[in-house]
C-alpha cells in the first residue's frame, strides 16, 4: 500500500480519536521504530473527534517531515471513510477503518488491521480454529470479532446482547459476514461459557458479575480489555485452567501490522512492541 523506499527517510505518524490520551500506540510504535534502527521517525497522538477529523486530514501535507499513516480510534473508524481514495475488502467487510496509509503521490488508503490482529492473537495462543463460538457484547468490537470468526470458526457464533435492536444488528453483520449468528439475551450470557471459545467485546466491569459462573474446564477467553488487566473474569477463567488472549494480545498484534503498512519493513518487531505496553501498563 506504501512505496518501497519508505523507510528511507524519517516520516510522521499518529494516532487519532477522542478520548485519546490513554492510548498505547505510541508507546508500541515508537518501541517499533527503536527495534527497526528508523531515526527521525516521529509517533504522536492527537485529540480529535468527528468534527474535527476533515481539518486535521486536510493540514496533513504542510509539514516538511512527511506523513507514512495514522491510527485511528472511535469515534473516527467510520467516520473516515468518506474522506478516503480506497479502503480495502477487509475494512468494508465491516465498514470501519483503524488505519490510514498515505502514499507517495497523496492518496489515502484505509485498511483495518483489528480483524488480522484478532486472528494472529488466537493463533499465538493455540487458537487455530473453533467449531462453535460465542460472542459477549454487539457494539463495534463485536462486528471485528465476527470477522475474524469467519475466517476460524466453522459452525454457528452464539450472541449475547441487552436489547433486541442489537440483536438485529448482530444477525445483519453475521449474514454480511457469512457466519452463522444466533442472538440470545443477556440475561442468559453465563451460557456462553460451554462454547470452546469466548469473546468478550464489553465495556470495563460489563462481564464482572459473569467470573463466579466460568466452568471448572473452560475453552478460550479473548477479552479485548488490556486496562484494567486482568478483568475479573479474565481472572477467573485463568484460575481454572482456561486458554486466556487478552485486549494487550490484540492491541499488539494490530499494531504490528500497521507498522508494517506504515514503515515498509517486515517482519515488526512483535516481541519488543509487547515488551514496552507491557512495561507502560505496569507503570500506570
Amino acid at each position: 500500500m506504501s512505496t518501497p523506499s519508505r523507510a528511507a527517510r524519517p516520516h510522521r505518524a499518529a494516532v487519532l480519536g477522542s478520548p485519546i490520551a490513554h492510548s498505547l500506540s505510541p508507546v508500541l510504535h515508537r518501541a517499533a521504530y527503536r527495534a527497526l534502527g528508523l531515526e527521525g521517525w516521529e509517533y504522536e497522538r492527537h485529540e480529535v473527534d468527528e468534527a474535527a477529523l476533515p481539518g486535521f486530514l486536510a493540514s496533513i501535507g504542510d509539514d516538511q517531515k512527511p506523513w507514512a499513516g495514522l491510527s485511528l480510534t472511535m469515534p473516527l473508524k467510520r467516520a473516515v471513510i468518506p474522506l478516503l481514495d480506497e479502503i480495502s475488502d477487509t475494512a468494508a467487510s465491516v465498514e470501519a477503518v483503524n488505519t490510514v496509509v498515505f502514499t507517495a503521490d497523496g492518496r489515502r488508503l484505509g485498511e483495518n488491521t483489528d480483524i488480522p490482529g484478532m486472528v494472529a492473537a488466537l493463533r499465538e495462543r493455540g487458537v487455530d480454529g473453533v467449531d462453535s463460538a460465542a460472542i459477549l457484547g454487539a457494539g463495534a468490537t463485536a462486528s471485528s470479532a465476527l470477522a475474524a470468526l469467519a475466517r476460524i470458526c466453522s459452525a454457528e457464533v452464539t450472541a449475547y446482547v441487552r436489547s433486541e435492536a442489537r440483536a438485529v444488528e448482530m444477525r445483519e453483520w453475521g449474514e454480511r459476514l457469512g457466519v452463522a449468528v444466533r442472538t440470545r439475551d443477556w440475561s442468559a450470557a453465563a451460557d456462553a461459557f460451554t462454547a470452546p471459545l469466548v469473546i468478550a467485546t464489553t465495556p470495563a466491569g460489563a462481564t464482572d458479575a459473569l467470573a463466579a459462573e466460568v466452568p471448572d474446564q473452560p475453552g478460550a477467553l479473548f477479552d479485548v480489555l488490556y486496562e484494567p488487566w486482568p478483568t475479573p473474569l479474565a481472572a477467573a477463567w485463568s484460575a481454572r485452567g482456561g486458554a486466556l488472549v487478552g485486549g494487550l494480545d490484540l492491541l499488539v498484534h494490530q499494531a504490528v501490522l500497521q507498522v508494517e503498512l506504515m514503515t515498509d519493513r517486515r517482519p515488526a518487531p512483535l516481541a519488543a512492541m509487547r515488551a514496552a505496553g507491557e512495561a507502560a501498563l505496569a507503570a500506570r
